[in-house]
């Protein structure tokens, strides 16, 4: 059966690599991938023609810190969910992610391997979804959930593993075994509370978490796997360990200095702020039902944060896109664009969001650029994304088409 043959005409690519928007080109698309992309006139028969009408198309966005199942704010209510509703909720957030540009996301804890198939086999409409499965955590750090006084060790869970829950473990063994079990279970990454939280109620906000022996034994095993590790951290102090032992992304990281990110340049780190969740909470915390304390460690690391964008973009590691919302705040997720303009030109926060992200994920030359050989993920977009990403921060107006592996999501241009 002969694959679906496509092409986009009068398009000007945006080059993620060189951050530029290129002459008015042909995009073929053969199946699922970008077979060309050439300013010079191909012969391409028996396509479907798309007209973009000159406008600018862009890689499908990709979102490195989500979690697709957080359907609430209220992270230890989501334990006691059943399996069978949070799903429900979830296919809405992923439909909802697909729609506003993020053709793939990095899942920072929560969803698991049935949920990504579901995805992959079409079952569900989303983005494509990198997995973490459980995050790693201490007794009494971030993903430990428990409440004060509770004295077993395993927190009870009626939603099948599907929510934000910890896997605790203490020490070098338990470290490992965790790991694996996360391994096991068709993770792509592996995600380490290196250091304290908002949202816990146990943790100070900066304060480390695991032992240096720990730390590395969760980045080796990681390693032994062909996997990574991400850490969610705030202060230079564990930002510093976790980059020290081994991990690849510090995701949050408001509080670091230029010593810290001198050592995660050093290191080959890549830092993934997560703005907008700073600013939804900061509007809403009080109204939710947030404690003091909670709301206080909040103002601490929101003031913080473009300086933290700041600091990272000077030393010279790379920054990428990430949101971390949850309930019904995921809708602020393209907001995080007009945040990071802040400290970013709009094409480095474009490029934050595309080829940056891939490099991050491992998946250079298959998402985040258009080019031939990778996936056909793309948006055709109102406007300069050069000058600015307006077409970004209301894609319900600026985004034109949406297209997912050569299959087109949503679309308002006609086709021939």
């Amino acid at each position: 059966m002969p694959k679906l043959r496509q092409v986009i005409v009068n398009a000007r690519p945006f080059d993620a690599a060189k951050g530029i928007v290129g002459p008015v080109s042909r995009i073929v698309i053969e199946g699922n991938t970008i077979a060309a992309v050439s300013a010079e006139p191909i012969q391409v028969d028996d396509a479907t023609v798309i007209d973009a009408g000159g406008r600018v198309v862009l890689p499908g966005l990709i979102d490195a810190h989500v979690h697709v199942v957080a359907s609430s704010h209220d992270l230890v209510g989501l334990t006691n969910q059943v399996p069978s509703l949070l799903v429900a909720e979830s296919t809405r957030i992923l439909r909802e992610m697909l729609h506003r540009g993020f053709t793939s996301v990095r899942d920072a804890a929560g969803a698991d391997f049935g949920l990504q198939e579901a995805v992959q086999r079409g079952l569900f409409e989303g983005p494509r979804l990198s997995i973490a499965g459980f995050p790693i955590s201490q007794t009494g750090g971030h993903a430990d959930m428990r409440p004060k006084g509770v004295r077993n060790r395993e927190m009870f869970c009626a939603c099948a593993g599907l929510g934000l829950v910890g896997a605790i473990a203490d020490g070098v063994g338990e470290v490992r075994r965790a790991v694996r079990e996360q391994v096991r279970n068709g993770a792509n990454q592996i995600k380490i509370m290196a250091g304290g939280g908002i949202s816990s109620p146990t943790d100070p906000l900066e304060g480390t978490q695991f032992s240096m022996d720990e730390l590395r034994a969760a980045c080796e095993e990681a390693e032994a796997a062909n996997l990574y590790a991400m850490a969610h951290a705030y202060s230079p102090r564990a930002v510093t360990r976790a980059v020290q032992a081994g991990v690849r992304s510090i995701e949050h990281g408001n509080l670091i200095d230029e010593a810290t990110a001198r050592v995660m340049k050093e290191h080959g780190a890549f830092l993934v702020p997560t703005l907008s969740t700073y600013a939804a909470l900061a509007d809403e915390g009080d109204r939710l039902g947030w404690s003091a304390e909670m709301l206080e460690k909040l103002e601490r690391v929101k003031s913080r944060g473009i300086d933290a964008v700041r600091i990272a973009r000077a030393e010279g590691v790379p920054v990428v896109f990430g949101t971390d919302l949850l309930g019904h705040m995921h809708q602020r997720q393209n907001g995080e664009f007009d945040l990071r303009l802040q400290a970013m030109s709009p094409v480095e926060a474009l490029q934050s969001a595309t080829i940056v992200a891939a490099r991050l994920l491992r998946q250079e030359g298959r998402i985040g650029e258009l080019r031939a050989g990778a996936w056909a993920d793309l948006l055709i977009v109102d406007g300069d994304p050069t000058q600015g990403l307006s077409m970004l921060t209301k894609p319900e107006q600026g985004i034109h088409l949406v297209m997912q592996g050569g299959r087109t999501v949503r679309s308002s241009l006609t086709t021939a």
